[in-house]
């Protein structure tokens, strides 16, 4: 199986934060998701159902966001088996995707960005509607959606039947931010930094530090958006340390050796 080798952390405080940021947005997800099922959102002014929609959405993608670390093994970096234990909690609340399989596309993703063999990559037609829907079928293969439907299905029936949940309040709290994740990932994650091979904007250094820009890149996608170089040229650094990778005093010519090394295990 294909995984990344990280070159030892820099900070011994990454197993602690790993830690911290699954139980905080596991935890959020859980308790948003029990709070709004329970209530009739309907009924709720028009703003409020949006924002929690939209609040829904954010947890949800910082699910993958997890899993993603963990891929990488730089969600508990010291201790591998709990990092894959963790890493595949978070990619089953997502959608009930096979840990192995998106850690093996991404994988792929880093070896071959932006070309043949890159499952990320939109291939021969690159309109971002088919580019789209490309993506979701590599990480959403036939079996899987249907293993997919099988356990909504069972989740929704039992929630409706014996818990007395309206069906609504589960679509509009689980379903539709699940697919505007998968948009945010999408577009922020996958399409602006790799629409363009050469000369792209949005995959390149990025060496200010305002905090107009960090907030913003912390909310359009944990920074796997605006700072999508950085975590190619340094993928053994987890998410929340993309923005002050330029502080640290590695030298940006030695890294490429090194951005993408994978080892057979």
């Amino acid at each position: 199986m294909q995984m990344f080798k990280s070159p030892q952390k820099a900070f011994q405080s990454d197993d602690w934060l790993g830690l911290l940021s699954f139980i905080a947005i596991v935890g959020l997800w859980l308790v948003s998701l029990i709070k709004l099922i329970t209530i009739p959102v309907l009924e709720l002014p028009w703003i409020w159902l949006v924002l929690a929609i939209l609040g829904r959405s954010y947890l949800h993608t910082g699910l993958f966001i997890i899993a993603h670390d963990s891929m990488h093994s730089n969600l508990i970096p010291r201790d591998r088996r709990l990092n894959d234990i963790l890493g595949n909690i978070a990619v089953t609340i997502y959608g009930f995707l096979p840990y192995a399989h998106c850690r093996k596309n991404h994988t792929a993703h880093h070896r071959f960005p932006s070309q043949s063999g890159d499952p990320d990559f939109h291939g021969s037609i690159s309109h971002p509607l088919f580019w789209y829907c490309k993506f979701i079928r590599e990480y959403f293969p036939l079996r899987s959606l249907i293993i997919f439907l099988i356990n909504m299905s069972i989740i929704f029936w039992g929630l409706v039947f014996f818990c007395n949940i309206s069906l609504v309040n589960l679509l509009l709290v689980w379903i539709v931010p699940l697919v505007i994740s998968s948009l945010q990932l999408f577009y922020f994650g996958t399409y602006l930094p790799h629409r363009q091979i050469y000369n792209n904007p949005d995959f390149s250094p990025r060496l200010e530090r305002s905090a107009y820009w960090i907030f913003w890149s912390f909310v359009s996608c944990y920074n796997f958006g605006r700072y999508h170089w950085e975590h190619h040229e340094y993928p053994m650094t987890p998410w929340y340390r993309l923005p002050n990778r330029h502080l640290q005093n590695t030298p940006l010519k030695v890294l490429p050796a090194v951005a993408t090394k994978c080892v057979r295990t």
